[in-house]
């Protein structure tokens, strides 16, 4: 990243990348510049409770992508259209099942310390755009100019 020093702070990433963006349409040399998160949270978002159908369900879905990924590798080298077939549907069957079955038990080793499903982001409470110490007053005129 190198050294960088603040040229502006903004309350959401997108107003920070429309001031990059800004920067970029006025020929400013952007490889100068980094958007930074200041005062990071991790937000864990909870979706829902995950029971033994849910879980079986969640693997079984993942299940059939896997099912479907070598039932089509093993159709590559089946002879014949109605076999080929035939050895994707195994896949995807198979798949299910196994996937259903990994689901249940990954489920049931937690022994109920996370009967949860969840979705982790990182999030900045501001976000700071900075510029290399040399490109600092090129890059304030820019901005404090307003749209080109």
């Amino acid at each position: 990243m190198g050294t960088h020093v603040p040229l502006a702070s903004y309350g959401s990433y997108e107003e920070a990348q429309r001031a990059v963006d800004s920067l970029s349409d006025r020929r400013f040399p952007v490889e100068h510049t980094v958007i930074v998160g200041m005062d990071l949270k991790l937000v864990e978002r909870v979706l829902g409770r995950l029971t033994m159908l849910r879980a079986a369900s969640l693997g079984a879905a993942s299940g059939l992508w896997f099912g479907l990924l070598i039932g089509l590798f093993f159709a590559i080298f089946t002879p014949g259209l109605r076999n080929s077939i035939a050895v994707i549907l195994w896949g995807l069957f198979w798949g299910l099942v196994a996937g259903a079955l990994f689901g249940l038990v990954a489920h049931a080793l937690q022994r109920g310390r996370r009967d949860f499903l969840s979705r982790s982001e990182m999030v900045a409470d501001r976000y700071e755009v900075r510029v290399t110490p040399d490109r600092l007053d090129e890059a304030r005129r820019m901005l404090e100019t307003g749209p080109h």
